[in-house]
């Protein structure tokens, strides 16, 4: 979940207000935001975020108010295929599936006590994986919840205890994505195609986060146009290195943010989960050592290096003798990078990307 959108919910509950969360759960042909978006709406008519945009995003926001005086989720299907936006300079031919959820003062403690509590999740790096019924014959279950935090734990209900179990299920895999997931179930709580047959519910599974996390372990020549790349991409970046020299704002203008600070102290202050993608350009073999050594049991979802082969052979060694296990040195892609016979720094940052995007989209 986008920070902003968490810190307008962290408002909701702070200052006893009222509101609705908007989330896109489906798209079908051409429309102007994808899975995940969302967007919240205040009593007052303010928002945070956006789902498009223009006429389609008026009549949603009407949705939402109308949820808001109910105090009742649901799902509402905007259909953006009769042309009414041109005039806006939007031309959609497309349907978005929107779950419209209440985020308020006035909703019932069972409710808000999840509500508050993932969002305390979410604050303290738990990397949370949120299910929400979004669609149920038993309209009491619709809005429910449940999340999976990174340690184990389960907090939240949906209601019916082979739900909870399909849940939990479905939140593990969901959790490793980038995008959520509609998962639809039948009566018999078995996983159906609801285009055959008519599901009895639908969970929406939410990872902690749509955006690649990318940390760049070393300022040198290959992170300034990494950065500058991965920035188009919509990557989230960190770049960190212990000469302020390299690690500093004109430099690194357009990076979220950079650390200097030595790279192990820097690491024990960096969350590092499945959205995380590592590169580890540093200065040298020992800085390399050092890094590796640090994230190579984590759990991110791709941890590169650059070196010969020589070098990672060695270095692996090393690090074997020191305890690593084989099986975590394996998930390391060294030399990084896609072989497109790359030379110059934005060659190499576009082998890089590659091979990042590769990973992603689960091509590797």
């Amino acid at each position: 979940m986008d920070k902003e959108i968490c810190q307008g919910l962290r408002k909701v509950f702070e200052h006893s207000q009222e509101a609705t969360l908007i989330t896109v759960t489906s798209a079908l042909g051409s429309t102007p935001r994808k899975p995940g978006a969302k967007m919240l709406v205040f009593a007052d008519g303010t928002t945070v975020g956006t789902i498009g945009g223009g006429c389609g995003e008026a009549e949603a926001k009407r949705e939402a108010f109308k949820v808001m005086a109910t105090h009742t989720p649901k799902i509402y299907y905007l259909n953006m295929t009769a042309g009414v936006d041109q005039d806006e300079g939007m031309v959609c031919g497309g349907i978005m599936g929107l779950f419209i959820d209440y985020w308020g003062s006035r909703s019932p403690v069972a409710q808000t006590k999840p509500h508050k509590e993932y969002l305390l999740s979410l604050e303290s790096n738990d990397n949370p994986v949120l299910v929400t019924v979004i669609e149920a014959v038993e309209e009491r279950l619709i809005g429910k919840k449940l999340f999976l935090k990174n340690n184990g734990d389960v907090l939240g209900d949906l209601g019916i205890e082979e739900l909870n179990r399909v849940a939990l299920e479905s939140a593990e895999a969901g959790g490793k994505k980038f995008y959520p997931l509609l998962v639809s179930l039948d009566s018999e709580f078995e996983l159906c195609e609801p285009s055959i047959t008519k599901a009895t519910f639908r969970l929406l599974i939410e990872p902690p986060t749509i955006v690649v996390q990318l940390l760049i372990l070393g300022a040198g020549f290959i992170a300034q146009p990494l950065v500058a790349m991965a920035k188009i991409l919509g990557y989230e970046v960190t770049v960190v290195d212990d000469r302020l020299s390299l690690a500093n704002s004109s430099r690194f203008n357009s990076a979220d943010r950079f650390i200097c600070n030595d790279f192990e102290r820097a690491l024990d202050d960096i969350n590092i989960n499945a959205q995380t993608f590592v590169v580890i350009v540093t200065k040298g073999s020992y800085s390399d050592k050092v890094c590796l050594w640090k994230v190579i049991n984590q759990p991110a979802r791709y941890i590169g290096m650059m070196g010969s082969y020589r070098k990672v052979k060695a270095l692996k060694a090393e690090l074997e003798e020191k305890g690593v296990g084989r099986e975590s040195l394996k998930k390391l892609y060294s030399p990084i990078g896609l072989k497109i016979g790359a030379e110059t720094p934005e060659e190499i940052a576009v082998s890089i990307l590659s091979q990042l995007i590769k990973v992603q989209k689960r091509l590797a």
